[in-house]
């Protein structure tokens, strides 16, 4: 790892999860980039699987640690607001609905060609869509969102029994970007604890959990071997 840039570690306490993170200011450099990564160049075919995702990548660059990212249907095509280098691939979904997707407020994980990285709820982003006072370069929406402005989802429910394997973002007050992915089944509230309290994040994402929480992280021998649809990963690019 390059510790003053990213990191990964695992961690036991409150409970077993492992987590990523990159200096915000890192993605202003030639050096580093977040990606999000759906199709197969050249082709339709999602990539599925971080193996995929690695053979894909050009030779001057390596994939640092990477995570699912936003939910999607079952043909791993996502079903919220994605852009890839610009190019919006499925508009905002303001839909009403079941799940965890529509349990409102969901959220946007977005940024802009210069880096500038924000978590954004998805009817808010919509607006500044519209004035056009964001230009996202990568985007992809998820929800629930687990911490708003300082303040767990109020929905979440303290006495919860709804445990599952968990992944989430962070956009946080050290300038950090956090990527967690719990070891062991939690509640969204404890989760969303996780970011508002240890990881001291004021807005976090929930992009998905159970057979679909994946994370590529070689400098803490993770692996995953699932499919999954759109990923997201931190790109190291090689000096020439």
């Amino acid at each position: 790892s390059d510790p003053q840039n990213w990191s990964c570690q695992s961690e036991d306490a409150p409970f077993a999860y492992s987590a990523c993170s990159v200096k915000a200011e890192a993605l202003t450099s030639d050096r580093y980039a977040l990606q999000l990564f759906w199709q197969q160049p050249d082709s339709t075919q999602p990539l599925l699987t971080f193996d995929t995702l690695l053979t894909t990548l050009p030779a001057n660059q390596a994939l640092k640690f990477a995570m699912n990212a936003g939910m999607y249907n079952d043909t791993y095509a996502p079903i919220g607001y994605t852009v890839i280098e610009g190019e919006e691939k499925r508009a905002l979904n303001l839909k009403e609905g079941g799940g965890n997707f529509h349990l409102l407020p969901n959220g946007v994980f977005w940024w802009d060609k210069s880096g500038n990285v924000q978590i954004t709820e998805s009817r808010a982003l919509g607006d500044r869509l519209k004035s056009d006072d964001a230009k996202p370069w990568y985007a992809t929406q998820s929800g629930p969102m687990l911490v708003i402005n300082d303040e767990i989802h109020p929905q979440f429910n303290p006495d919860s029994t709804s445990l599952k394997i968990r992944n989430a973002v962070g956009v946080c007050h050290d300038r950090r970007i956090k990527f967690a992915n719990s070891e062991v089944p939690v509640t969204f509230y404890q989760f969303a604890t996780l970011f508002k309290n240890e990881l001291d994040c004021p807005n976090a994402l929930f992009l998905d959990g159970g057979i679909a929480s994946a994370l590529y992280a070689p400098s803490i021998d993770k692996h995953d071997k699932k499919e999954m649809g759109v990923m997201i990963g931190l790109v190291e690019k090689k000096a020439k």
